[in-house]
């Protein structure tokens, strides 16, 4: 076999090898992104299999171009001259297309990365939300509760009420207002 065909060989390896990383490469991609969607929105978000799988996908990645360089290192050994400088280039373009292919990923895992932190902000959000309608409906039903029990006391007179301060031991001091506000807390408690 000449030099030419087994750099073409060569080549031609490299490039399946390049095919199926990329491929792979977009297959783990997607599952990390599907997933990332797949969180609720309301609940806490648990991102610990997406990382494992990406760290999974990134150890193949890392597996694949030492087997290809391995592969490449020998073949290297092998040819000489031109060949051997066409050779260099050509690794020079699959470790660029591997160099761009670990940014694509690290920018992948950033961005899910990112919509799950929006995402958990989101929830905390709507949560606080949530507690402070209940303690303003709660503070709306104790002034209506309040003001109920006002009304029993509005169309009595100062002596009337100062009367049932008196049989309820509480003081009888002040105007009308302070007597009726003492009177609905008497029966608060």
């Amino acid at each position: 076999m000449t030099s030419d065909n087994l750099y073409a060989t060569a080549a031609g390896q490299a490039r399946a090898t390049t095919e199926r990383l990329a491929g792979a490469w977009r297959e783990g991609t997607k599952k990390l992104a599907d997933q990332a969607t797949m969180i609720p929105a309301m609940r806490p978000v648990d991102l610990n299999q997406s990382v494992e799988q990406y760290f999974q996908f990134v150890q193949r990645t890392v597996d694949l171009n030492r087997d290809l360089a391995t592969s490449w290192a020998e073949l290297v050994n092998t040819l000489t001259g031109a060949t051997r400088e066409q050779a260099e280039s050509f690794s020079r373009i699959v470790r660029d297309q591997a160099d761009t292919l670990a940014g694509m990923a690290a920018q992948q895992a950033e961005k899910t990365q990112q919509v799950a932190q929006e995402r958990a902000e989101r929830a905390e959000q709507v949560e606080q939300e949530r507690a402070r309608r209940a303690r303003q409906a709660e503070g709306e039903r104790v002034n209506q509760d309040r003001a109920k029990a006002r009304k029993a006391y509005e169309g009595l007179t100062k002596a009337e009420l100062s009367e049932q301060l008196a049989e309820r031991g509480l003081a009888r001091t002040g105007n009308v207002e302070d007597l009726i506000d003492r009177l609905v807390e008497a029966n608060d408690n």
